[in-house]
């Protein structure tokens, strides 16, 4: 698995609040991971930079993972762990008070990919099948959707499009979705924020990242294009394909 990871502050705010990055064990396990995130003043970039920070320092400390299973449960683990960190550094200071992030994970071993998420940043899948969004998000227009109170078109255009039910941080304890899916050679995994889903419509993500360019060019073609669009919001992806043991950048 090779990957990309690019962020941009958007054309609007004052600062980026997102974070992320690609990672490795010490037995050169791969994982990847986004986070958005919110709260008063600056809180939202230290919601997100800690939970970056604690996820990788704790990946780069293991081994070596054999089985989905495993995998599984030490990011149920890790999780809680971090959950409580954050919660406790908003709860011990004042103007981190209500900060939390959303997060998105992918970890490959073998011809698995596992994923856990909280919030609304996504992770998509590309396949032989087609493309298909991976997770499904903690918001509530999402929640709405699914009661039938509104169309996925309404959706888009929402008024309280961005308001997520669950968040990394923001509260003692908090449920995380965790799946693992089988990935092949050629596959390709998007990871991303919401200032990139609320400006382009999945049909385009699919178009683009189908494109065959490199990886690195097809993310940046995906910002500019949200920012064309108005780049309200903090932009960042991780694009990631299988057929490749060899490292790409990517940094928090």
């Amino acid at each position: 698995m090779i990957g990309t990871f690019l962020t941009d502050r958007g054309k609007v705010r004052s600062h980026n609040e997102d974070a992320g990055g690609i990672f490795y064990n010490q037995s050169n396990q791969f994982l990847a991971v986004i986070a958005d995130g919110m709260g008063g003043h600056q809180a939202g970039d230290v919601a997100s930079q800690m939970a970056i920070s604690l996820i990788r320092e704790k990946w780069e400390n293991t081994n070596t993972f054999k089985t989905p299973d495993e995998i599984e449960k030490w990011l149920t683990d890790s999780i809680k762990d971090i959950n409580e960190a954050i919660y406790l550094h908003a709860t011990e200071n004042k103007e981190c008070e209500g900060m939390g992030t959303t997060i998105v994970i992918t970890i490959h071993i073998h011809d698995f990919l596992t994923i856990a998420h909280i919030g609304d940043s996504r992770c998509y899948m590309l396949n032989e099948d087609g493309f298909k969004q991976i997770t499904e998000d903690h918001s509530l227009v999402n929640a709405l959707v699914q009661s039938g109170q509104i169309t996925k078109d309404d959706a888009l255009y929402h008024p309280r499009k961005n308001v997520v039910l669950r968040a990394l941080g923001s509260e003692n304890n908090v449920e995380v979705d965790i799946r693992t899916i089988n990935v092949e050679t050629g596959d390709k995994i998007l990871l991303c924020t919401d200032g990139l889903t609320d400006k382009i419509v999945d049909d385009e993500l699919y178009e683009v990242i189908r494109s065959g360019s490199e990886l690195p060019e097809i993310g940046q073609r995906l910002i500019d294009m949200a920012n064309d669009r108005g780049g309200e919001d903090n932009i960042s992806l991780i694009i990631l394909s299988k057929g490749s043991t060899l490292k790409a950048g990517g940094d928090t």
